[in-house]
Parts: structure tokens; C-alpha cells; sequence
């Protein structure tokens, strides 16, 4: 339906969820360790989607004891897909404790014929260029790094090029004022109202943003507050008019890592999951239900 209605430039399918909600029902990072099942799926979205270049995201596995991504990876390569991207955790690791980069070089040493991509703790150009020396990975890709820090993406772009060009980058990291950081948030909030096409969905929407823009920079707890109960872009605009703009970027109180961190958890799963790599009727029927119960299906 995406490509024949000319929605999308690129497909990633998303193997990568460890939230419950997803992998009790079979979906997100419990589902490569169903291969069969695996395999179908990433060949139908590929021969589906034509020219429309066809991504994977997955995970190492479900726990140390059920590592997936190795066998994952050469599946999704034989069924065509145009790279395959590695989140260096398991469903059990979420968001906890160092991601392996060394499972990212098992992978690009085990797939030498397509492109791989390297996730987990990329907070930094200088954290992408350094995986990249590390894996030997053709780019990275990020997720929580990028929270509050739309800028990051321009520093990545000069620091990944001048990288692959063979010479060491000199630019700096972008380190904007206050108001930069408030216009960015703004236009953030615009975007989201134009997406939703409803302006108090996006208010509440870009609240969860508030800590992520912010961090370092000393706005206070009232205005942090009263940011995140604003129900229209003209209350945003006026809570961010009263931001003394000339405040320099605050340094490593801005940076680091964001979003979710945690502690590992056991990965809820069907029951019986893990006894066989093969799909069960009974699971292929809770499957079904489980797709018919979402909008999207996994």
C-alpha cells in the first residue's frame, strides 16, 4: 500500500522493540527469533516494495542465551534488503548498560556483501565516527541520541564524511544559545501541528520534548513547567519570548545520554516462545489475532 500509493522513499522494518506490549504478542525483538517467520516476512516487504529500498532494524537477540542477530542479519541480506542495522543490546538488555559494539563488527564481518549499520549509545558525532572505526560499519543510525538535539544530524553529516574522505574533522560541534534552542523547539512544535493537523495534540505531543531541549541550559523548573501544560503555539511562543536568548550553549551539561535508560528486564513473551525457532499453529494464530488488534499490524 505505501508504494503503490506513493508514500515512501524507503522502508525499515522495526525488529528492534523491546517494549512488553509488542513482544508478548510475538512482535518487535522476540520476532527474529522465530526464523522461519522472519525470512517470510522480510522477503514479502521486499519483493512488495520493488525499487522502494527495503531496511531491517533488529536487535542482538532476546537474551545472551538467544542470539539472533547473526542468523537474522544473513536472512534479511538473502532476501534482498538494502541494509541491516544492528541495535547492540538485547530485548532483556532495553536500554541499560553499554551497548556491544563488538556485535556490530561480528555482523559486518559476517555480511561483508551488504551495507550494515551500527546503533546504541551514538550520542555524538565523535561517537559515530568511533564506531565506525571500531565495527568497520558503512553509517550508523540514531535514536535516542538525537532527542532535543535535532542539530546533532549536521554535525554527524561533516563528521561521517570527512571520516570516509580520510582526513579528521575540525569542525565543531554545533553548540547553540538559548534561543536558538527555543526557535528550534518551536518549530519542532509547528511541524508536529502540521503532521496531526491538530494544534492541541501537538502541544501535548512536543511536552515530552521540554527536558530533552533544555537540558543544561538554566530556564528553571516554573518555566519548565508551564512549557509542558501549554495547550496552544501561541502560549509556546509567548512561555519561549521571555528566554533570555543570548545564553551561551552550557557544554557537557547539555550533552550525554538521553531518553531511556533503565535496568535489564526479562523480555515478556508468548508462552512457550522459546522452546522452538519454528512457528506452532498456536502461535501463528495468536499472531494473527495480535495483528488484527493493532493499527499496522508489527
Amino acid at each position: 500500500m505505501l508504494v503503490d500509493e506513493d508514500r515512501a522513499d524507503h522502508i525499515d522494518l522495526n525488529f528492534g522493540c523491546p517494549v512488553p506490549k509488542v513482544t508478548r504478542k510475538g512482535g518487535g525483538a522476540a520476532l527474529p527469533w522465530k526464523s522461519e517467520l522472519f525470512s517470510a516476512i522480510v522477503k514479502s516487504a521486499v519483493d512488495a516494495a520493488g525499487e522502494i529500498p527495503v531496511t531491517v532494524k533488529m536487535r542482538k537477540g532476546i537474551d545472551q542465551d538467544h542470539l539472533t542477530f547473526l542468523d537474522a542479519g544473513k536472512a534479511a541480506r538473502d532476501a534482498g534488503v538494502t541494509a541491516v542495522a544492528l541495535h547492540a543490546r538485547t530485548a532483556e538488555d532495553y536500554y541499560s548498560g553499554q551497548a556491544d559494539w563488538s556485535a556490530i563488527a561480528q555482523l559486518r564481518q559476517a555480511l561483508p556483501d551488504v551495507q550494515v549499520l551500527g546503533n546504541g549509545d551514538i550520542w555524538s558525532a565523535q561517537d559515530a565516527v568511533e564506531m565506525m572505526k571500531q565495527t568497520g560499519v558503512d553509517g550508523v543510525v540514531v535514536g535516542r541520541g538525537c532527542l532535543g538535539r535535532p542539530w546533532l544530524f549536521a554535525d554527524l553529516e561533516k563528521a561521517i564524511t570527512d571520516y570516509l574522505a580520510g582526513t579528521e574533522s575540525q569542525t565543531k560541534n554545533a553548540a547553540p544559545n538559548l534561543g536558538e534552542v527555543a526557535d528550534a523547539f518551536y518549530r519542532h512544535a509547528e511541524l508536529l501541528t502540521e503532521f496531526f493537523e491538530d494544534e492541541g495534540r501537538a502541544c501535548r505531543d512536543i511536552r515530552k520534548h521540554v527536558a530533552w531541549y533544555f537540558k543544561g541550559y538554566p530556564v528553571g523548573g516554573e518555566f519548565r513547567a508551564a512549557l509542558s501544560l501549554a495547550n496552544s503555539l501561541e502560549e509556546i511562543r509567548n512561555l519561549l519570548s521571555t528566554l533570555e536568548r543570548a545564553l551561551p550553549y552550557p557544554g557537557d551539561e547539555a550533552e550525554g545520554p538521553r531518553g531511556r535508560l533503565g535496568s535489564p528486564k526479562s523480555c515478556a513473551l508468548p508462552e512457550n516462545w522459546l522452546d522452538s525457532r519454528a512457528l506452532s499453529d498456536n502461535h501463528r494464530n495468536q499472531l494473527q489475532l495480535a495483528e488484527l488488534s493493532v493499527s499496522g499490524g508489527f
